[in-house]
């Protein structure tokens, strides 16, 4: 007992500063931790499900069912009785983690749309950028074609120095001789 007493009365001296090569003692927090993300993804599983024709019909059950309950029931087993406040209360409620729930998730949806609209418009100009350079090329191909002779223009040409060695025939006939053609040549 005696050491006990004497370890309460003993305090320890703070430190006047703090030691950069120790870790710090965690402090007590008021509020408790949770991950962002997990509840964003809750809020998201619980703003969907509220979205749905499955929640209007088993919240129309639940309130059908109140009703009938508080209305059929003997007195000593009404919960509420005619104004319904209890049930108003819970609507309210209701409402009211809905509405923040809701909005938590189309902001998560909007973050999410932003992104992919970013991705999309960086997307986007590098396809411009790769169209570009593409069309580019191609002009240039264009161009260092126009300078290339085509098979229509050899065709032509050919064509029109057939008929010119057809016209020189004509105006030059060959003389027939049996000899050798050397001197054709």
């Amino acid at each position: 007992m005696a050491a006990d007493r004497e370890r309460e009365n003993r305090t320890e001296p703070r430190p006047s500063r703090f030691r950069l090569d120790q870790p710090r003692v965690p402090r007590t927090k008021l509020l408790p931790d949770y991950d962002p993300e997990a509840f964003g993804r809750m809020s998201e599983r619980i703003a969907r499900f509220l979205g749905t024709g499955r929640f209007i019909v088993w919240m129309t059950v639940v309130i059908i069912l109140w009703v009938v309950w508080n209305i059929a029931a003997p007195d000593a087993y009404r919960f509420d009785q005619y104004p319904f406040i209890f049930l108003t209360l819970m609507l309210s409620l209701q409402a009211s983690y809905a509405a923040p729930l809701i909005l938590l998730a189309q902001n998560r949806q909007d973050d999410r749309d932003r992104v992919n609209l970013e991705q999309d418009r960086k997307q986007n100009e590098r396809s411009i950028a790769d169209t570009e350079y593409l069309t580019r090329e191609i002009a240039s191909l264009r161009m260092g074609l126009g300078e290339v002779a085509t098979r229509d223009w050899i065709r032509s040409e050919l064509q029109d120095l057939v008929k010119e060695l057809e016209e020189q025939r004509a105006l030059f006939p060959r003389e027939r001789s049996r000899g050798s053609d050397v001197g054709d040549r």
